[in-house]
């Protein structure tokens, strides 16, 4: 099996939930699952935020002139239920349920057209940015999928590679985790240490950071931010570790 993470980084006004989010900086979307046939995709999604954040990305799910993933951009006819299946002062838990059309396109569906059947999804969307997971057998054409994708997509986002790799687990290995990040997060952190982003006070904030390193400031946060939260995650799944035994005299 084989993995595949990529982002879109939306323009404003191309996808009302990137919009929602935009308007939320703290506020984020990730699913819990997600699955797609020829014609039909179903998906629950877990977001976090304020009060009046979830508010706003319950209202872009319920009443957007489109379905949440579709890349159409003119009315395709599609059918779509969303209903709220938990609610909690800062979480959201919503279930979709999408029946396309021919006009209709989305990430899940070209992926299954030419990465095949079996896959595997994992999304986070923050702002404006979608980050995709996939895991799949490797026997499709991945290059394929992304012509189609880049052609779906069009001037409403900016597509970035991330990883493609082998999927396997790397949180029992010795690494410092570093290394297992995409490259552009390793920059981007690496920059923000060496130019004292984490010094206290700070002697650069994110916006010098990101003129420097020639990048827009809301990427740069967000690539800021994906890092911070592996290696975090990384070393709290260390600390818990069980010691390891002591050698039998």
């Amino acid at each position: 099996m084989r993995e595949l993470v990529f982002a879109l980084e939306y323009e404003p006004g191309c996808n009302r939930v990137a919009d929602t989010l935009a308007g939320h900086p703290g506020a984020s979307i990730r699913s819990l699952s997600l699955h797609v046939t020829q014609d039909r995709l179903w998906r629950v999604d877990h977001a976090t935020g304020t009060p009046d954040a979830l508010a706003d990305i319950e209202d872009a799910f319920l009443n957007g002139d489109y379905y949440a993933d579709c890349l159409a951009t003119e009315d395709c006819n599609a059918t779509q239920t969303t209903q709220v299946l938990d609610r909690t002062a800062e979480t959201l838990v919503l279930y979709s349920y999408w029946e396309r059309t021919p006009l209709c396109a989305s990430i899940p569906h070209i992926a299954r057209d030419h990465l095949g059947d079996g896959l595997l999804f994992d999304t986070r969307h923050e702002s404006r940015h979608y980050t995709w997971r996939i895991i799949h057998s490797g026997e499709g054409a991945v290059s394929d999928f992304f012509d189609e994708l880049e052609t779906a997509v069009g001037d409403c986002a900016r597509m970035e590679m991330l990883r493609t790799a082998v999927a396997s687990p790397s949180m029992g290995d010795t690494a410092t985790g570093l290394d297992e990040l995409p490259s552009e997060q390793q920059a981007a952190i690496q920059a923000a240490v060496e130019h004292g982003y984490y010094e206290s006070p700070r002697e650069i904030d994110v916006g010098e950071l990101a003129e420097h390193l020639h990048v827009p400031r809301s990427t740069l946060t967000y690539r800021l931010r994906r890092a911070e939260e592996h290696l975090a995650k990384r070393h709290i799944a260390r600390e818990q570790l069980p010691d390891e035994p002591s050698p039998t005299p």
